[in-house]
């Protein structure tokens, strides 16, 4: 996606709730609340606010960028060849969301909650901080790997994680082991899974 092929705006409320081939950049609205609007083929670059409602959303090849949404709220709605790039999001929750085709990379995702959330496409957590973020009655079964993430204190309960890929983080502080059944690690987690099942369990060892 090529700047010179967007135009840019300054409102992603769009006309007739559609808003297409858009460069929004470097805003800083101290709320931001979007209902019913379809994104598709955009930019949002270092767009900065103190608290996000979004609800009811459709996007389509959007990508953020160096964005902070704080207190953010995103419910029921779908995303599909959505990439977000050194955002920060801290607490987030993200409620009723289809995740197709989505990739988070470099993301602060600390304290996030993510409930019933579901995937039909392959989705990406990349060098993100996932440090106590909760996957909450989800389906995120099948194309979902999570890579090279802080995941201390993150918790899983509940929904189905088959296939999920965990390779490549420190398991060691995770909790929920009971939901995570049939997902993909590799031989040398096996010790990080111990401690984690450890220390779930409230065993002591001598």
């Amino acid at each position: 996606m090529h700047d010179a092929d967007l135009h840019t705006v300054d409102s992603l409320e769009g006309e007739d709730d559609k808003l297409r081939d858009f460069r929004y950049a470097d805003a800083c609205p101290s709320e931001l609340t979007l209902s019913g609007t379809q994104l598709m083929d955009g930019r949002i670059i270092g767009l900065t606010t103190q608290r996000a409602r979004l609800n009811e959303l459709t996007l389509h090849s959007v990508e953020f960028s160096g964005c902070d949404l704080a207190n953010l709220h995103w419910g029921d709605s779908k995303l599909s060849r959505v990439t977000f790039t050194d955002c920060r999001m801290l607490g987030a929750v993200w409620q009723e969301i289809t995740f197709d085709d989505v990739v988070f990379e470099g993301c602060r995702l600390d304290l996030a909650t993510f409930t019933r959330v579901r995937t039909t496409g392959s989705v990406i957590f990349s060098s993100c901080s996932l440090r106590e973020a909760q996957f909450v009655a989800g389906d995120l079964s099948g194309g979902v790997a999570i890579d090279d993430c802080d995941l201390a204190l993150a918790e899983f309960r509940g929904g189905k994680y088959r296939d999920l890929d965990l390779r490549g983080n420190d398991l060691s502080g995770i909790r929920g082991l009971d939901a995570l059944r049939h997902i993909i690690i590799d031989r040398s987690q096996l010790q990080g899974l111990a401690k984690a099942f450890a220390a779930e369990r409230e065993i002591t060892i001598r």
